[in-house]
């Protein structure tokens, strides 16, 4: 798909929107940035309009269905980083663990909410949650709900079918072992690829990655292979026992059993009470950028001249123009010549004088 360039005009139905640049891209479509009529932020989202399998009509469906719910994005929204951008050091593994687990309540209850609405969401991972901006920057949004699928009937409240006929429908580092070996998907998948999730936050990577292949469906076998004959022990080693307890947990699921979404919570808030945590919801970003607001504020205050006095002492000193340095030079070639006279002259006095003594 071509990029999109600079201050282009988007029309649509609601209003016009200038683009500002281009902020992310996905299997489906890219993410720009725009700013609307009354010059607001919002993130815009294209489709090709030759796509072979269009869904961005159906996401925007999905998205007007979930409206309302905690961490479900308002539709032209603009939102902060997601989580695959990982604001974690290895240096700092202790913090690094502690908003591990911090984002795991905040998951747990977005999932649970499109759940509640008889959705899967089908694509978990970290690329799909992101932190809000402003006075929401340390509440967790869930997005991208292309693949998402009802999972019931909204009428007769009947539950989908068990089938294994299934191609895999997601990411396949974080897919469940149900959804590699193409069975239908249901809500038990999502909560597996949520604790894969949470495992790439607390190890850095999982041991599926990088894995070599000639085709994609190879790689697919590769992958499956490898999550299929890593034990949850040898996963979540070094790590405390509530996350394998959750893996285990997701994976004894049967296919149209509901998840005991609040024993798995309370899993990670008794953990937190254990660490001696404190829900404050605070990242590392947010520190960040509250130290630099901090900083800006303290030397705007410390510097109360005027902006424009300001900017002159920041400019570096100018040399004089050249009418100026040949006056100088001769100025100062003036007053060498003075002096050299008066040095003549006083010798020529001095010699006056001796002779008149002698």
């Amino acid at each position: 798909m071509a990029t999109i360039k600079k201050h282009t005009i988007i029309e649509t139905g609601i209003g016009e929107y200038k683009v500002i640049r281009k902020i992310g891209c996905g299997s489906f479509g890219d993410i720009y940035l725009a700013v609307n009529d009354l010059k607001k932020e919002v993130a815009v989202k294209i489709e090709n309009i030759k796509a072979r399998h269009p869904q961005l009509l159906y996401e925007s469906r999905v998205y007007k269905m979930l409206q309302g719910g905690i961490g479900i994005p308002h539709i032209r929204k603009n939102m902060g980083p997601n989580l695959r951008v990982k604001p974690f050091d290895q240096k700092k593994k202790s913090k690094s663990e502690h908003q591990g687990r911090s984002y795991a309540d905040q998951m747990l209850g977005r999932v649970e909410f499109i759940h509640c609405k008889c959705f899967i969401h089908r694509d978990i991972k970290p690329d799909n949650f992101l932190m809000g901006i402003g006075r929401h920057c340390n509440k967790l949004y869930m997005i991208d709900f292309g693949l998402a699928k009802k999972f019931r009937d909204l009428r007769t409240r009947a539950h989908i079918s068990y089938r294994e006929d299934k191609n895999l429908t997601g990411t396949a580092r974080y897919a469940s072992i149900n959804a590699h070996l193409g069975i239908e998907q249901s809500r038990r998948d999502d909560m597996e690829s949520l604790g894969y999730v949470l495992m790439y936050f607390n190890r850095g990577s999982l041991p599926w990655q990088g894995l070599k292949a000639i085709t994609k469906k190879q790689k697919y076998e590769r992958i499956s292979e490898k999550k299929m004959s890593t034990p949850v022990e040898v996963l979540c080693k070094g790590f405390p026992a509530e996350f394998a307890m959750y893996l285990n947990y997701c994976r004894g699921l049967t296919f149209d059993e509901a998840p005991d979404y609040m024993y798995l919570r309370q899993l990670f808030r008794i953990l937190f009470r254990t660490m001696n945590y404190q829900y404050d919801y605070t990242f590392d970003w947010t520190i960040l950028r509250q130290r630099k607001q901090t900083m800006e504020a303290g030397a705007a205050a410390a510097d109360r001249r005027s902006p424009s006095v300001q900017r002159r002492a920041q400019q570096p000193p100018q040399p004089p123009p050249n009418n100026e340095v040949k006056s100088a030079h001769a100025t100062a070639d003036s007053a060498a010549n003075k002096q050299t006279v008066k040095g003549h002259q006083s010798v020529s006095q001095m010699k006056k004088k001796l002779t008149a003594i002698s």
